[in-house]
């Protein structure tokens, strides 16, 4: 059997009270030892600055600007045109007052202007400090008091909400700089309480009237602090240093250039995922890197579709439920299609499947039925695809093995953290034999399983499986000011991870459980539930899904919100003439749910106790308006919980009365 990852160090047998550990695992490219980091990018900074050098008339950052509510075409910044901005912006910091290792924040929606502040921050061995709401009601407050920020860059819109007279922001801040423009309103009620405001432009022309030399960092300096949106309890802040961010953009590198299908100073990236999130900002530095363009889609995620269609892109990265729409909506046109038409592209789909699955590549399996008929979906995504990436949570096999054959370019699943730079690990393109993991150890980590006992998770049993640990040169360097998570996590030198993996035979990792959700049944036993929400959300009838259980109680309720489509095609069936929210109603909803999680449920050979017992059933999915959902729309269960106390006692009284 071919082996995708080089085992560099034995598993040793738990003793004294230790846990056992599986042998440690290195990207192949790493086998005899970590490649040697190139010496003209060692900071974030040089990132920029080398293509700046190389590609200046590059097209960098691109936006559609919105002329009377009519969205345009993409208008572009060249390196070199952002280059000169980001001299400029931070000229007018270090005028306000801004030192090195002062930590700047910055708020707002994805545009270029995230990126210059970001950029200015290198430059001047500033700490940026990415806000954002999606943490949580008054998460602003606490990471503007908690990094004790001073100055922020923010979206115009959110001023108001900064200037607050309760707010800590309004009482901290000093400085406020917009991404466009400072309404007078908001202009005069800052003046009243001692912030400055700023518009971008007038920020550009202080900087101007005002040069200041560069002051950029080294390595060991911390180059952000990025705050978890986590599923519990305030949000935690993790430092990165610029090396970690070098490092693992070298990393990266090496690993694309690998491959037949490189990715050039040509490529074009389509950036709708939060930029204060891991994943987007690191997929932005490797285009930077690449001397590559970058386009923001203009703002509503509704019609991303437009943004697709105009940018044209050759990559994108998503979370899965991003692709469980694209697959929801290609499923839709298929139902619409005459019987002869899904007769033909099922059955090209199999042919493709079957020489996908023989080792040919996506673009030489079948030209045939990309002609015919997978070319259209591509023209979906713009036309030029390169390359699909998933992350944030798992992807079903069966989504993913759709996309491979239908999208006609690569498409790949990564694993990891805020903590590892959100790159653990990634599949190789074309290997079907990934299909349904999360890949190899990125090119300057290490990967090693952990014991855990009380889940029956053993890293040297006949299936190796254990809590997920890092080593390595991209991750964290530890949580601002709390010392006592950090060691809670780095243990060794290895960053546990808090998720299960399992290693395959051929060194590949796949993610099946979570040990953080893990809670124990009133008779004693454990329970995962991350890990019955994947399987459970299986079917058909379920778009999202909360599972509830706790020590006090021996059963397991659940909130579920059907697939609408689903539930009229069963009311259709039994002849209920009703619209969907009425339906959502009926009892008789609520056994037919339950019935068809017993499918999933067996199929997974899960245990009584894991099964459902009772649902509620809620017409909304959970979103982050409600902040049920963390940004990476990861259930929040804290919240949920408080959301749904009332139907979770009431889903309980009535199993008590019933005596299961």
């Amino acid at each position: 059997m071919k082996s995708f990852a080089a085992k560099v160090e034995e598993g040793v047998k738990g003793e004294n009270g230790k846990p056992s550990v599986g042998p440690v695992y290195r990207n192949l490219l790493s086998e005899k030892g970590f490649p040697p980091i190139d010496s003209d990018i060692t900071t974030a900074w040089d990132i920029f600055c080398k293509s700046v050098e190389k590609f200046p008339g590059n097209k960098m950052l691109g936006w559609r600007p919105i002329v009377d509510k009519k969205v345009g075409p993409y208008v572009w910044k060249t390196y070199k045109e952002a280059y000169e901005e980001v001299l400029q912006i931070g000229s007018a910091l270090r005028t306000l007052g801004a030192e090195p290792g002062c930590r700047v924040g910055i708020y707002g929606i994805n545009c270029p202007q995230w990126i210059i502040a970001m950029e200015a921050c290198a430059a001047h061995t500033l700490i940026c400090v990415p806000l954002y709401d999606t943490l949580g009601s008054g998460a602003v407050d606490y990471i503007v008091d908690h990094a004790e920020i001073d100055f922020v860059f923010v979206q115009d819109t959110k001023i108001k909400g900064l200037l607050e007279p309760d707010s800590i922001c309004s009482k901290r801040l000093k400085a406020i700089v917009s991404f466009t423009n400072v309404s007078k309103e908001d202009s005069i009620k800052a003046s009243e309480i001692g912030v400055k405001t700023y518009s971008w432009l007038d920020f550009l022309h202080m900087g101007r009237e005002k040069p200041e030399e560069i002051s950029p960092p080294k390595p060991f300096n911390t180059c952000t602090i990025m705050y978890t949106s986590g599923t519990s309890g305030d949000p935690k802040g993790v430092v990165l240093t610029h090396e970690a961010v070098a490092t693992f953009v070298v990393g990266v590198d090496l690993f694309m250039d690998q491959f037949e299908d490189k990715m050039t100073h040509e490529d074009v990236y389509l950036s709708f995922l939060p930029l204060a999130h891991i994943l987007d900002r690191m997929n932005e530095e490797y285009f930077f890197r690449k001397g590559a363009s970058v386009g923001y889609y203009h703002g509503d995620l509704n019609v991303l579709h437009d943004d697709i269609q105009e940018l044209k892109p050759t990559y994108l990265a998503g979370v899965p439920r991003v692709f469980e729409r694209i697959h929801e909506g290609i499923q839709k046109a298929l139902q619409e299609l005459n019987p002869r038409r899904r007769f033909i592209f099922n059955a090209l789909y199999k042919h493709k499947l079957s020489w996908l699955n023989r080792g040919y590549s996506h673009s030489k399996a079948s030209p045939m039925a990309d002609l015919i008929a997978f070319r259209k979906i591509r023209d979906k995504l713009g036309g030029r695809i390169r390359l699909l990436i998933s992350g944030g949570a798992p992807l079903s096999p069966e989504i993913e093995e759709f996309l491979r054959v239908t999208c006609c370019c690569f498409v790949l699943q990564g694993y990891g953290l805020t903590e590892t730079l959100g790159g653990t690990a990634m599949c190789i393109p074309d290997e079907m034999c990934m299909l349904g993991t999360v890949g190899i150890p990125a090119v300057y980590n290490e990967i090693r399983l952990e014991e855990v006992a009380e889940m029956s998770y053993d890293p040297l049993g006949e299936n190796p499986a254990g809590e997920i640990c890092i080593r390595g040169k991209c991750f964290i360097s530890g949580y601002y000011k709390n010392p006592k998570l950090t060691d809670e996590v780095l243990k060794d030198g290895w960053f546990h991870t808090g998720d299960i993996g399992e290693i395959q035979p051929n060194g590949v990792l796949k993610i099946i459980d979570r040990k953080k959700n893990l809670i124990k049944l009133s008779q004693g036993e454990y329970v995962a539930l991350e890990n019955l929400e994947n399987i459970y959300g299986q079917n058909s009838v379920v778009q999202d899904i909360w599972v509830y259980g706790d020590s006090f109680k021996s059963m397991l309720v659940a909130v579920i919100v059907p697939n609408p489509e689903v539930v009229n095609r069963w009311a259709k069936d039994l002849g209920l003439n009703k619209p969907f929210e009425e339906l959502c109603f009926l009892t008789e909803l609520q056994e037919h749910i339950i019935l068809e999680l017993k499918s999933p449920a067996e199929k997974n050979k899960l245990k009584r106790f894991e099964y459902i017992k009772a649902v509620t059933v809620e017409m909304k999915p959970f979103d982050l308006e409600r902040d049920l959902v963390t940004a990476t729309l990861k259930n929040k269960r804290n919240n949920l919980f408080k959301y749904y106390q009332a139907q979770v006692d009431e889903m309980y009284r009535k199993l008590a009365s019933k005596k299961i």
